[in-house]
């Protein structure tokens, strides 16, 4: 099949999907190598784009598994006996897979962004635009909301949080601020917190607070600690040989995939008579760069800016 060819078709795949356009499907696909019988997981299913393109390269003996921990995702699923749906976090991988009595896969797909969905329903808390409750969870079933975790947290967790997470510049100065707040008056909505944070704001408003907003979203859902653990099951249920593409958007999360397929887990390394100290990463990156979006992506979806795919090749 031509490229030109393949690109029209997953285009169409994804066209009119106002949940989700997935981002680097072409590149993506084309990454994982499909076997027309083989099994695969999408560990991001959020409005099946990525999945359906996996899907139209697989025979009727192919399988995907697809997780997602956000039961919105269902109303996208399609009628396809080849697919079993999962509806928890992908940091459950390897459990799943042994439930359904799946030894090895060929290849695994996760796109770490927020879906369009979740940004334009107000009442999941994860976009400035709009006044809601400061919920921020991907996974409705869980305790904890962003509201919850600043009123629980110390200044000292939450100066780290807004460090590590988001990069923010003044964290001590917000972290003091929002823990002074909370024992005046708690702080529910996202107006609530706007308001909070205006004396303090840096530089341009709508970044500060999305740099804020991004913090507070991976802390509630773990997000790097979830990826992580899916990086170091992908190692124990890939084939030798087997894909596994991870599109990232933004510099934290990227550099966790990086140095996950250069180096392991914890930079694990042997010793080699010959050449010395060297990697025992279980995964062989396929690119030394990542795979950004094209142009002609950018200008059909702007939030694809930011992303990128790295791709790792199971040793």
């Amino acid at each position: 099949m031509k490229k030109g060819k393949d690109m029209k078709e997953l285009s169409e795949l994804s066209e009119g999907n106002s949940y989700h356009v997935p981002v680097l499907l072409q590149e993506s696909i084309d990454a994982l190598e499909i076997n027309p019988s083989g099994t695969y997981v999408d560990c991001t299913f959020g409005g099946g784009g990525h999945s359906r393109a996996i899907l139209s390269r697989l025979n009727e003996n192919g399988k995907l598994y697809a997780f997602d921990q956000d039961d919105d995702a269902r109303v996208n699923l399609p009628a396809d006996t080849r697919l079993v749906f999962i509806p928890h976090n992908f940091r459950h991988l390897s459990r799943f897979l042994r439930l359904y009595k799946v030894e090895q896969i060929d290849g695994i797909l996760a796109d770490l962004g927020v879906s369009s969905h979740q940004f334009n329903e107000p009442s999941r808390g994860f976009s400035i635009r709009f006044d809601a409750p400061l919920d921020m969870r991907m996974d409705t079933r869980a305790s904890k909301t962003a509201a919850d975790l600043i009123r629980e947290s110390s200044a000292q967790q939450l100066q780290q949080i807004f460090q590590e997470y988001g990069e923010v510049t003044n964290s001590k100065t917000l972290a003091n601020l929002l823990v002074d707040q909370s024992k005046v008056a708690p702080i529910r909505t996202i107006n609530d917190l706007k308001a909070v944070l205006a004396p303090i704001v840096k530089g341009n408003p709508n970044k500060y607070f999305a740099q804020v907003f991004q913090a507070l979203r991976m802390a509630v859902n773990e997000e790097t600690a979830s990826l992580l653990d899916l990086l170091i099951q992908s190692a124990t249920v890939l084939k030798p040989g087997g894909k596994m593409a991870v599109i990232t958007f933004h510099s934290i999360e990227d550099r966790i995939v990086k140095n996950y397929f250069k180096d392991g887990a914890e930079g694990d390394t042997i010793q080699d008579p010959i050449y010395g100290t060297k990697s025992n990463a279980p995964f062989e990156p396929q690119n030394k760069k990542p795979i950004e979006p094209s142009e002609d992506e950018v200008l059909r979806n702007p939030r694809s800016r930011s992303a990128r795919l790295r791709v790792g090749v199971k040793k």
